[in-house]
């Protein structure tokens, strides 16, 4: 149990409570947190501390505090928490004041927005003195203002950032972080300095930026023309321009140096753009307009708790699968994966404009996507699946602003290193928890043969540590385990090395970055189970029509074939020959699967796959269909699980590697059903029968949780999967079509 919610506990248990709670400035910040706390019982008394009477007398009839005081020894006499909620320049003269009381234990805490100048203030007030001080700062507002405004439900599901100092013990920051907890706030750890840089950026200068943009207009001769005519979005953005003029006088006092920095940067970036329309220059102009329009989303995202930047398992989503259904209809599922990162990829380094239909708006192709808008090219989209990427060329990519974030794509991190060991700059490939967990020695050890210089985490871990300027040198490289990401990665890092790039793999694994790289122009050579590029050539824009996704397929292919009375049709399914397994393995077992309409486009085959129920049968599955398999194991072992006899599979020790151990997560979960599985080094033995129903984990692997929902199609009783938040890193609408052709999923409470 972390200290937090220790505190916590020990807050709701104490009895009689916690004694004195103590909130000097009953405005709208410090009234909720008073009325909050007070409404939840875990202090004998509220107290509140204003010069203000009426400010006192409302504080009281509105129950935010039990009673007021004006006299501040009075007041703080005895106090547990103390909680200073005055206007930031007002601060100092009150830690000064509190400095002369006999505080005894007492933890004070705050709730200013600029944090340094406080702990400066602190820090004098305080010296040769002990105090407990957690500095805070809760992110939350209102329209409203004063005491009136208060509201307990105010931080609930709002950031509260704590900024621990040295007087800041760990008894006391666990309190202040428990009692901001118990308010509903998200409560995050944060260095001062870190804290005043952010909020410069975040806060500080839009409100800036706001408030002069309003007096500028305000001031000039047409002013009543401009107003009168302005829309609804001049009056979005400047409405923090009616925020209190007083407050935001001292912050921008109190936060100067960080708000000075910050508005240096943004002042060099404006006459950048001035500069572009001066020039007529349209290509910088739209590079700023799509990587802006795209960073709010972003950053709404991230506000809704839905990006894909957050925290894996921050948040247990649940689905519930109930058993039974049949399967009818026609569908198409997303575009395939592999195709949107490489289009994203070759798109970006092609000279002209490329133009992308059918792309996969997942998480994990929009990881790809925005490592390339931090890398200086113009990307409109996606918008319905299209996206049209100016290309820069092999050689012009520039320098991102940081680390570049891969989510939760393997593909992304493994790909991109071969492509960034050759930039003249250097860079940092970070990815989420379970990314974090991924073997990356495979990719980085052959790139340091040709010459490049990467840093790993131990064990060969993420993050990345990419060194730029490196003269990488082509080499012959015969690949220890069949893995296209690998093959991709060097083939890409071989478009800039000197000479001859060859990778030569054990087994056929997806060629798309061939096919691609053709489709681009360049040049490819494949001689047996070896592909070769040289340097020197170049990418040409194109046309691509990204195909459905065939492992987004397969969970539907199984759960066509096993739904009684079944018959389903996945339309424009790519159907390379290289990613076909999941067909060639169902069809041994018994599947009745046939693919209509063949058709070749741009450079892919693709089919209609028409599914009908079957009565499978175990297998012995051939080692050569493993590498064209290899991510559609999950959703085939439920197949094994109510196919007649035994399945069989060795030589996939690869998907012990992958975002989770896919065959000791998939053998638990099936042992929790009922089904006799019996995982090995290398595979698993599943003895086919019934399936129960029960509660399973995802261990936030997509493939887990929506090869279970297929699962329940056959269960006796419904099925809990846990940590399904990752499905929609490769299909975004799963779930909806899941419900469209009958397959009984959804997220709990939801459904």
């Amino acid at each position: 149990m972390s200290e937090a919610k220790s505190a916590v506990t020990q807050v709701q248990s104490v009895a009689p409570k916690l004694g004195r709670l103590v909130v000097i400035g009953l405005g709208l910040i410090g009234g909720s947190f008073a009325k909050g706390l007070r409404e939840r019982g875990l202090f004998r008394e509220v107290i509140g501390v204003d010069l203000d009477p009426e400010s006192r007398r409302l504080a009281v009839e509105l129950g935010v505090v039990d009673r007021c005081e004006s006299d501040l020894a009075a007041a703080c006499q005895g106090a547990d928490v103390i909680q200073l909620a005055v206007p930031i320049l007002a601060m100092e003269k009150l830690l000064t004041e509190l400095a002369k009381l006999e505080l005894g234990t007492a933890v004070l805490t705050d709730v200013g927005s600029a944090k340094g100048n406080v702990v400066r203030a602190a820090r004098l007030a305080f010296t040769g003195k002990a105090v407990r001080f957690v500095p805070g700062h809760p992110i939350a507002g209102s329209e409203q203002s004063g005491v009136e405004a208060s509201n307990a439900q105010l931080f609930r599901r709002h950031k509260v950032i704590l900024t621990p100092c040295e007087q800041s013990d760990d008894a006391a920051l666990a309190l202040v972080d428990a009692l901001w907890r118990e308010l509903g706030a998200d409560v995050e750890h944060m260095e001062v300095e870190h804290h005043d840089q952010v909020l410069a950026a975040t806060s500080h200068l839009p409100h800036l930026l706001a408030f002069t943009l309003v007096d500028s207009l305000a001031k000039r001769s047409e002013n009543l023309e401009i107003f009168r005519y302005a829309a609804g979005g001049f009056r979005d953005f400047t409405r923090i321009a009616g925020s209190d003029p007083v407050m935001w006088h001292d912050i921008f006092l109190a936060n100067r140096e960080a708000v000075l920095r910050t508005l240096d940067v943004f002042r060099d970036d404006l006459d950048a753009l001035r500069d572009a329309v001066d020039a007529g220059d349209g290509h910088q102009l739209l590079g700023v307009f799509t990587r802006a329009r795209v960073a709010r989303e972003h950053f709404g995202k991230i506000l809704a708790r839905r990006a894909y930047v957050d925290a894996m398992h921050s948040n247990d989503l649940v689905f519930l699968a109930n058993p039974g259904g049949k399967l009818s209809g026609r569908i198409r599922v997303p575009g395939d994966k592999s195709i949107s990162h490489r289009s994203i990829m070759l798109g970006s380094l092609a000279e002209g404009t490329t133009h992308v239909e059918g792309f996969l708006e997942g998480e994990d192709a929009l990881a790809t996507l925005q490592a390339f808008r931090d890398m200086g090219v113009v990307i409109e989209g996606p918008h319905h699946g299209r996206v049209t990427i100016h290309g820069v060329g092999l050689h012009g990519l520039k320098a991102p602003a940081g680390p570049l974030y891969m989510g939760n794509s393997g593909t992304s991190m493994r790909l991109l290193s071969g492509l960034l060991a050759a930039q003249p700059f250097d860079t940092t490939l970070t990815g989420d928890a379970s990314l974090s967990k991924r073997p990356m020695n495979r990719v980085a050890k052959p790139l340091r043969e040709m010459g490049a210089v990467i840093e790993t985490a131990p064990e060969g871990r993420p993050p990345l540590m990419i060194k730029g300027g490196q003269r990488l040198t082509g080499m012959d490289y015969e690949m220890p385990m069949a893995s296209a990401q690998v093959k991709s990665c060097l083939l890409l890092a071989g478009l800039y090395a000197a000479g001859r790039t060859s990778v030569t793999e054990p087994a056929p694994t997806r060629d798309h970055t061939e096919r691609m790289l053709r489709g681009f122009g360049y040049p490819v050579t494949v001689d047996g189970s070896t592909a070769s590029v040289e340097s020197g050539h170049k990418l040409t824009a194109t046309h691509i029509e990204v195909p459905a996704d065939i492992s987004s397929a397969a969970f539907f292919l199984v759960a066509g074939s096993i739904a009684e009375d079944s018959e389903l049709v996945l339309e424009h399914v790519g159907i390379n020959p290289t990613r076909t397994g999941v067909i060639d393995i169902l069809k041994l077992m018994g599947g009745d699967i046939t693919l209509e309409n063949q058709r070749e486009v741009g450079g892919e085959t693709v089919a209609d796959i028409r599914v009908r129920s079957a009565k499978l049968k175990g297998i012995d599955i051939p080692e050569d269909l493993v590498p064209l398999a290899i991510d559609e194991f999950p959703v085939l072992f439920v197949a094994a699980s109510v196919a007649e006899g035994r399945t069989v599979l060795r030589g996939a020790e690869e998907l012990r590697v992958k975002e989770s151990d896919r065959i000791q997560v998939m053998a638990d979960g099936l042992i929790a059903l009922g089904v006799k599985a019996e995982p090995t080094p290398d595979g698993i033995i599943i003895e086919g029968g019934s399936i129960g129903g029960g509660e399973v984990w995802a261990h936030g692997d997509h493939r887990i949780a929506m090869s279970f929902s297929v699962a329940s199609l056959r269960a006796t009783a419904p099925i809990r999967i846990h940590d399904c938040a990752n499905v929609a890193t490769s299909f975004p609408n799963f779930l909806a079509l899941s419900a469209q052709v009958g397959i009984r999923v959804a997220e709990e409470g939801k459904a």
